[in-house]
């Protein structure tokens, strides 16, 4: 991504001086990337000299570029004609579903179901038409607390200059110890020679900021992901193994989704109960709940390991994040401890999804399949296609599932 010739040349000088030649370095490479790639210093767009009219489209130049790559996180409405789905499965989810809107009818009701429903509505005003670059209309708050819709963006959540740091005495600083890689993907502050060297916090969130007026008060979330993430699930999930806390970075902006008066809200950032995990781990599909705690992992409803971030913690979530369905351990099952914890993400994706409210599935309906198929067009099918409702699945076997799934609600609740 946009590396300068002397960029590439001083990469190559610190993975010989400091042994990593083993390591690929990113643009980004786990902290601040090279200034010139969002900054220009003469004929900028705006005060801050980025290379676009505002943070959120300087961010999309790159992670908004045409086709499915790892770090494509918003599909341009060009690629999107109608049935056609975005082209990207990563765990945050594709912002390109903002673009999609339908028409369909229920029980003989005309109904629209919005695409600015369906995630966070960034402000992205060069980057694309549509609700990337509107607020969106149905809140002009958060839902849940008072951060202005209007000034929703990228750098809202992730650190654009990536100071956000893991140091070798396992602290979390956002000075000291320079950044020598990523940290969403396992790799662990090291000590070269008489230099102590950091990694970065897991997809560049904020901590300990202060942002329109809200405030990241903790640590960032602990996370790792696998390298190749951006795919189909349809023959293996994508295991992202989440540490510990994703709820209390979400509450930041809805605090009161996450509280105990006013409103009540689905627990999160609770450890599961026993009956929770037993669901949980027994759960197969609608009508077999015959699984044991070894192979009950879904990524459609993922949860938090409980785990906070040490040496030890980080090379145990490593080795769960896998793409080829090697580890599907649930909680409690050796392998993952007994403090799993049911977070934001067990339910929703952070970025966009092919469904209202970011949610991982069609909450709205009462079968997820019918007669052993995803339910397309009128009705049932919500108005989607075939290929964008399977792309909303990440192309998730229909097989694996029930001949007429009900809710995924039940792979804790077991009511079906």
């Amino acid at each position: 991504m946009k590396f300068y010739e002397s960029s590439l040349i001083l990469v190559a000088a610190a993975a010989v001086v400091f042994g990593l030649s083993g390591i690929s370095f990113a643009f980004h490479s786990g902290g601040v990337a090279e200034c010139t790639g969002c900054h220009q210093m003469h004929n900028a767009k705006t005060a801050n000299y980025l290379i676009a009219v505002d943070a959120s489209s300087t961010c999309l130049t790159c992670h908004g570029e045409s086709g499915q790559s790892s770090y494509h996180v918003a599909t341009p409405s060009a690629e999107m004609p109608a049935g056609t789905p975005p082209n990207n499965e990563t765990p945050g989810g594709d912002f390109g579903w903002l673009n999609k809107s339908y028409l369909f009818t229920v029980a003989g009701v005309a109904t629209t179901d919005f695409g600015w429903t369906h995630g966070h509505n960034i402000i992205a005003a060069g980057y694309d038409n549509g609700y990337l670059a509107n607020p969106d209309p149905e809140y002009p708050t958060a839902p849940g607390d008072t951060f202005p819709s209007a000034q929703l963006s990228c750098i809202s959540c992730h650190d654009q200059h990536g100071k956000g740091r893991w140091t070798t005495a396992g602290t979390f600083s956002k000075t000291g110890g320079a950044i020598w890689t990523s940290g969403s993907y396992g790799s662990l502050p090291t000590v070269v020679g008489s230099e102590n060297l950091s990694t970065g916090v897991y997809r560049l969130l904020r901590a300990y900021d202060t942002v329109d007026g809200v405030t990241f008060s903790g640590p960032p979330p602990v996370a790792v992901a696998p390298s190749s993430y951006n795919r189909s699930e349809f023959f293996s999930q994508t295991r992202v193994a989440y540490g510990s806390g994703m709820t209390n970075f979400c509450s930041t902006c809805h605090p009161s989704f996450h509280g105990t008066t006013g409103i009540i809200s689905h627990m999160a950032g609770v450890v599961m109960s026993g009956s929770i995990q037993a669901n949980y781990n027994s759960y197969v599909k609608t009508g077999n709940m015959t699984g044991t705690a070894a192979n009950s992992y879904l990524s459609l409803v993922p949860f938090e390991e409980g785990l906070s971030y040490t040496t030890a913690n980080i090379n145990t979530l490593k080795s769960h994040a896998q793409t080829d369905d090697s580890i599907l351990n649930g909680p409690a099952s050796g392998t993952v401890p007994a403090t799993a914890t049911v977070m934001c993400l067990s339910c929703h994706r952070a970025h966009a999804t092919g469904w209202k409210t970011m949610f991982r599935w069609n909450k709205d309906i009462t079968a997820l399949t019918i007669a052993g198929a995803y339910p397309t067009g009128n009705d049932n099918g919500f108005g989607r296609s075939s290929a964008e409702v399977s792309k909303a699945y990440y192309d998730y076997n229909v097989t694996k599932f029930g001949t007429n799934q009900s809710q995924l609600c039940n792979k804790c609740h077991a009511q079906d």
